[in-house]
């Protein structure tokens, strides 16, 4: 295993620093205070007090990097600089249900390219972590994605729309084209656990749409550093920008697409 660099290391202290009080706070959610940003879209205290002391941890550490946050919105750097991007409570409409999946994620990103990531799950210890050219891990074992090649023998993921988010029709399009062909589809409500279980070999692969750069970055370098392959729907490299996304490995990303791409020609008509 290759010791942790600089930069994993100081994600991997933010995020341990703030999983206790998520932790703590989730064997309390019934008292925590909630307030609504959107339509379904939860903000708890929980989600403020980690950001708060993830980016007191980074700042120290790296004071002239930028940061993109969920909850605190983007705060500029050097420009000449990485920036890092956060999701303090990745899964937390789960969280405030008493549903124990949730993650913290961190990247850091240079030039548009995620250099380094980590997914940590505060309730199960697992601490998911990749940096580029440097393979993908957790805690000190190698990740490699699922060598299925079957799509009628795959687990797959996705995230549904729910109340005032997402695209109903075009969700039940791909979900029509896509179910009939695979052993399985799942939906737990983390996109950042998600894609590091597609790195982890857990998930044969994972779609998903309205996704933001916190939910992904850091799980899209976990994926390709286990060797797998991740694009948006047209199968291009434009992820954040069209906040669409499919993982898996090579075989079961080429049916994938074909299925997504022909439901979504369907649905087009």
């Amino acid at each position: 295993m290759p010791a942790h660099s600089a930069l994993i290391t100081i994600m991997e202290k933010a995020a341990r620093k703030a999983a206790p009080r998520l932790r703590r706070d989730f064997n309390e959610v019934s008292q925590l205070q909630v307030s609504r940003k959107g339509p379904s879209d939860f903000v708890s205290n929980a989600d403020h007090a980690a950001e708060r002391t993830i980016v007191e941890i980074l700042r120290q550490a790296r004071p002239d990097w930028g940061l993109v946050l969920e909850e605190g919105g983007e705060i500029e750097g050097d420009p000449s600089r990485p920036r890092w991007i956060v999701d303090p409570l990745d899964g937390t409409t789960n969280f405030l249900h008493g549903i124990p999946h949730f993650a913290i994620t961190i990247a850091a990103e240079q030039d548009g390219q995620i250099i380094s990531g980590l997914v940590y799950q505060p309730m199960t210890d697992e601490s998911f972590w990749a940096e580029a050219g440097r393979g993908a891990w957790i805690q000190n074992q190698r990740l490699r994605v699922s060598a299925r090649k079957d799509l009628g023998d795959c687990l797959i993921a996705t995230g549904i729309p729910f109340q005032g988010v997402g695209n109903f029709d075009q969700f039940d399009s791909i979900l029509q084209a896509v179910a009939p062909n695979v052993a399985g589809i799942r939906r737990f409500g983390s996109a950042a656990l998600d894609l590091a279980w597609v790195a982890a070999g857990r998930y044969d692969g994972y779609w998903e749409a309205g996704l933001n750069a916190w939910d992904v970055a850091a799980g899209m370098l976990l994926v390709r550093e286990a060797g797998g392959f991740v694009s948006d729907y047209r199968g291009g490299d434009k992820v954040i920008e069209r906040r669409e996304v499919i993982a898996s490995n090579s075989a079961i990303q080429t049916r994938l697409h074909k299925l997504i791409g022909g439901a979504l020609r369907s649905a087009a008509k």
